[in-house]
């Protein structure tokens, strides 16, 4: 069997130096990606105006909705592999990553064959509006039908990102991401194909899957794949669905919850969705490092319980909270003083650039809050414990969110309510998380 290229472990050396060179790429990763993203919305606001943006812009919660179960399991899958790569348990590592990958390809068809059905059934649910509704179907039905390339992308980040290998999946993402906006300009911009953006997404997604599974079959390491492997294995399969499928539950369940959100933003019409879709892209900036040290957290923790390592779990779980959180805070104040030129860049009409303003001034102050959270879930991811984030997740960030808004807005019909449901709701995550994490044991190996 291979042995392991020792450069990409986060088992040794200095925690706060490996950590970083580990984050980087992540966060530049998820900067492409958001511009990604943005791209879309960007185009389509200037080239086609407010009612094609709304179409694209509340597509995030239903794709979220729809891919991020799948997503959520590779994410947990990725935390076993990681595991088993710090305890140089190369057999299990073998047979974690082949079982993830089947799964992936399985998922991902599934993913297909639901996204294209239940489409417009689950748009009249969200409420959208009849002059928005025809291009958000057009939209959805053409981004599934590439679906599985985004599935297949994220397990093989996953899967090199969990053997300490975050420069390759930032090297393919920047690849697709300036790929996606060429075919953005050339669709919209050049050939005027309404909301062509996402045959665009379904081109620049198989670019990159292909890449990261090239990187992954022509690798001599111990996390290698080759096809005539990809299986399921039973004792792996469950052993990858149990930490796995809490991660996708809590990410399915949040989304459902942020589908429901997006139903009573719609509510307030096509320009109230087209701001809070360009809140959206542009605040999801803000987001950058709050991901990219959860998932550095989940890598660095799970591979260090699984070398043994109690005291660097410790380090590592300080050092990245507090990166997170102030870069966070930071990117947090600039949005608030930018939303404006922010929104601004999506669309000129004055009540789109007017209500994407005010959610921002509602939230980005408090994204230290969000950083917090998302830290909190993925270091409980990696000690083994998806449960837990699971559970706050839920209760919080749906159950509570949800009856907030709806009591609230039978009362006052005003959409900074639903702005504030975000503050309020990571606030108390962030009490209980803090509260758990106080009274937590570290596992010893394997547990």
């Amino acid at each position: 069997m291979a042995q392991q290229n020792k450069s990409n472990s986060l088992t040794e050396g200095s925690v706060a130096r490996g950590m970083l060179l580990f984050a980087i790429p992540i966060f530049i990763s998820n900067l492409f990606q958001q511009l990604y993203n943005a791209a879309d919305s960007l185009i389509v606001g200037n080239f086609l105006g407010g009612e094609a943006l709304a179409a694209v812009g509340s597509s995030g919660s239903l794709i979220f909705l729809l891919t991020g179960f799948v997503n959520g399991v590779a994410l947990g899958a990725g935390v076993l592999i990681a595991r088993y790569f710090g305890a140089k348990d190369w057999e299990s590592l073998e047979k974690a990553i082949h079982t993830t990958v089947a799964l992936g390809l399985a998922a991902g068809a599934v993913l297909t064959v639901v996204g294209v059905i239940l489409t417009p059934q689950i748009l009249h649910w969200m409420g959208t509006p009849e002059d928005v509704i025809g291009n958000s179907v057009a939209y959805f039905r053409t981004y599934f039908f590439g679906s599985i390339a985004v599935v297949m992308y994220n397990v093989g980040a996953s899967i090199l990102q969990s053997v300490g290998n975050s420069r390759s999946p930032m090297k393919y993402l920047i690849t697709a991401s300036l790929i996606n906006i060429v075919l953005d300009l050339l669709f919209i911009g050049v050939l005027g194909y309404g909301v062509a953006a996402a045959f665009a997404t379904i081109i620049s997604q198989s670019v990159s899957a292909i890449l990261a599974f090239s990187k992954l079959m022509r690798s001599k390491e111990a996390w290698a794949v080759s096809w005539r492997k990809v299986r399921f294995d039973g004792p792996m399969l469950h052993g990858v669905i149990l930490q796995g499928l809490p991660s996708g539950i809590q990410n399915s369940v949040i989304s459902l919850a942020n589908v429901i959100v997006q139903a009573n933003i719609n509510s307030f019409g096509a320009l109230a969705m087209a701001g809070c879709g360009s809140y959206s892209q542009g605040g999801g900036f803000a987001f950058l490092p709050v991901t990219c040290f959860s998932m550095a957290l989940a890598t660095f923790v799970s591979q260090n319980v699984g070398a043994g390592k109690p005291d660097r779990v410790r380090k590592g779980m300080r050092f990245g909270v507090i990166c997170s959180i102030t870069l966070a805070e930071c990117v947090g104040v600039a949005v608030y003083l930018l939303a404006p030129w922010l929104i601004g860049a999506f669309s000129s009409e004055a009540d789109v650039v007017a209500f994407g303003v005010r959610q921002a001034h509602t939230i980005a102050l408090f994204y230290f809050l969000l950083a917090f959270s998302h830290c909190c879930a993925g270091i409980l991811r990696g000690l083994g414990r998806p449960i837990v984030p699971m559970a706050v997740m839920l209760a919080v960030w749906c159950a509570l969110r949800i009856t907030y808004i709806t009591i609230t807005l039978h009362f006052i019909h005003d959409i900074g309510v639903i702005f504030w449901a975000y503050p309020l709701t990571w606030s108390i995550s962030s009490l209980m998380f803090l509260h758990y994490l106080r009274h937590c044991t570290i596992p010893r190996v394997g547990g």
